[in-house]
């Protein structure tokens, strides 16, 4: 990723990444929130899951959810995104440029399937670290709101609630299907990021830096090729992270079998529209922000 070249301390990759992660979430949280709703429903009658509720489509979701809870209902869980997202791109950027220095060869150089490499390790750091928690916190506390009567009334509430009825595990459901989305994720985006960001480059004069119009681009490109290469697995992450996901699944490969099983193949792009609108705008955002933080603070 040729266009990332940070000589900074690992706090200055940590603050850039956690700044650019904030105002991603803050933006795009609204398609989030469309996308977790129509994927914690099944095909079933009454869909029982998401407490009665049956979603068309993400227009559907957004009028009804207005409709029937009000407009601040679609930022449920926004608190726990917000500080997921921060920490989440923070650590991210430090992993991958730690990874992608220890990939380097003899002159400092990396090759493309080094950069997916590095991806690869910083998407699964970040699974373990970050990720995983702040995801089932943020699903628990949407898939609640769906219920009668929800039992979270916030984000300490939901996160002390959840810890007191599963153990600190509850708030590490589905952990597997976690690592290997943000792993593929993060591969594929800084892969995609790094091949587009080379040829970029020598479009423009020698060391001309690459302007923030072009790095949104290309953050956007990044972020359409993954939504599609990595659905499935966030459809399953979904589901293992649900109020009722202990009960249904026994683990990853039999939600996996009973989603293709009950609900089709076509099931696991479930909510790929809203996350195309999220990780396209995400993609822009966070490379873009990422990289003008340097500029901002020089």
């Amino acid at each position: 990723m040729s266009q990332i070249k940070r000589k900074e301390p690992p706090l200055y990759t940590l603050t850039a990444g956690a700044v650019a992660g904030a105002v991603e979430a803050i933006v795009t949280y609204p398609t989030e929130f469309v996308k977790t709703q129509l994927q914690l429903q099944d095909g079933g009658a009454g869909s029982a899951r998401n407490g009665g509720v049956k979603f068309k489509g993400p227009i559907d979701v957004v009028r009804t959810t207005i409709r029937t809870q009000g407009i601040t209902a679609i930022y449920r869980g926004l608190s726990a995104l917000i500080i997921g997202t921060a920490a989440k791109a923070g650590v991210r950027f430090f992993a991958f440029d730690q990874f992608k220095d220890m990939l380097k060869d003899k002159d400092g150089k990396t090759t493309s399937a080094r950069n997916v490499l590095a991806g690869l390790g910083a998407g699964m750091t970040e699974a373990v670290l970050v990720v995983t928690p702040t995801e089932t916190i943020k699903t628990k506390l949407i898939h609640d709101g769906n219920s009668t009567s929800p039992k979270y009334r916030g984000l300490v509430h939901g996160v002390r609630t959840i810890i007191q009825a599963e153990g600190f595990g509850g708030v590490y459901r589905g952990v597997i299907p976690v690592m290997a989305r943000q792993g593929a994720n993060s591969a594929v985006r800084f892969g995609v990021y790094s091949s587009l960001s080379d040829f970029a480059k020598t479009r423009l004069n020698p060391g001309q830096q690459v302007p923030a119009v072009y790095t949104f681009g290309i953050g956007a490109i990044a972020g359409v090729i993954t939504v599609y290469t990595t659905m499935p697995l966030d459809v399953v992450k979904t589901k293992m992270q649900g109020l009722q996901a202990k009960e249904l699944y026994s683990g990853v490969f039999d939600c996996a079998w009973k989603v293709f099983r009950h609900e089709g193949l076509l099931s696991f792009w479930k909510g790929a529209t809203p996350r195309l609108a999220r990780l396209t705008m995400s993609g822009g955002i966070i490379f873009t922000v990422y990289e003008q933080v340097p500029i901002a603070s020089s």
